[in-house]
């Protein structure tokens, strides 16, 4: 028998999601993701030049920053400055390894992307609204450099997207709120490319272990969820 979800989803659905574009003025690209009550402002500045390792090359580069605003939690979130913890290095490192494989790096010349996700509040799948957000203001980053004229063609190769399924009582449930996440016994983070290629799967048990049958049922729910993340992530360019 299925499990009720608390909001009354299917377990293969996924919460609300909206991209509002242009959220802030200044940077190449600027979005404000939302997955049911978790928001993220992700954006995209682009600089000239690269890391030292990379000078000369030809290659540009791609770099990402995580960090939860104060007030995203019930409890306030001391501020991170000079010293990250591991969590926030762990996330923005999977932002940036998810972005990168959307871009041809060549393509982009000796320019340096950085995006910065923001969590304004969150409510379960930060990381993964960070990244499916990031790419959408990566992309209006990218055609505005081409708008511009300062590239001859977008670098980009792919839609990535990312989502979070875990087994509560045996079973895969797709974008996991808060109270689920935590009454998950195995929680998986999965990033795709419109392609539905597998750039990273990140999966736990936080409680016990699980199959691979059911390991197979976690990424086939997460592939339905990713195809309906790309649909919208497109449909916020129409």
């Amino acid at each position: 028998m299925t499990r009720q979800r608390p909001d009354g989803r299917r377990p293969d659905q996924l919460r609300p999601v909206r991209f509002q574009r242009q959220f802030t003025r200044n940077p190449a690209g600027s979005v404000l993701a939302c997955c049911g009550d978790t928001q993220v402002i992700c954006t995209v500045t682009v600089e000239n030049g690269v890391p030292r390792w990379l000078k000369d090359s030809g290659s540009g580069w791609l770099t990402a920053e995580y960090r939860m605003m104060p007030g995203a939690t019930q409890e306030r979130q001391a501020r991170e400055f000079m010293r990250l913890s591991g969590r926030t290095q762990e996330i923005q490192r999977l932002i940036g390894r998810s972005l990168r494989a959307a871009i041809d790096l060549e393509a982009l010349g000796e320019k340096t992307i950085t995006v910065d996700a923001d969590v304004l509040q969150a409510d379960g799948g930060t990381r993964t609204t960070a990244i499916t957000g990031g790419f959408v203001a990566l992309r209006e980053a990218m055609e505005g450099l081409v708008a511009r004229g300062e590239l001859a063609r977008s670098p980009l190769q792919c839609n990535v997207a990312a989502i979070s399924v875990g087994l509560i009582e045996g079973e895969p449930m797709l974008d996991l709120d808060y109270p689920e996440d935590v009454a998950a016994n195995v929680d998986f983070n999965v990033v795709m490319t419109s392609d539905l290629e597998l750039i990273e799967v990140q999966g736990t048990a936080e409680a016990g272990s699980y199959t691979r049958s059911q390991l197979n049922q976690i990424l086939d729910v997460a592939e339905i969820g990713i195809k309906d993340l790309i649909i919208l992530q497109n449909a916020a360019f129409d």
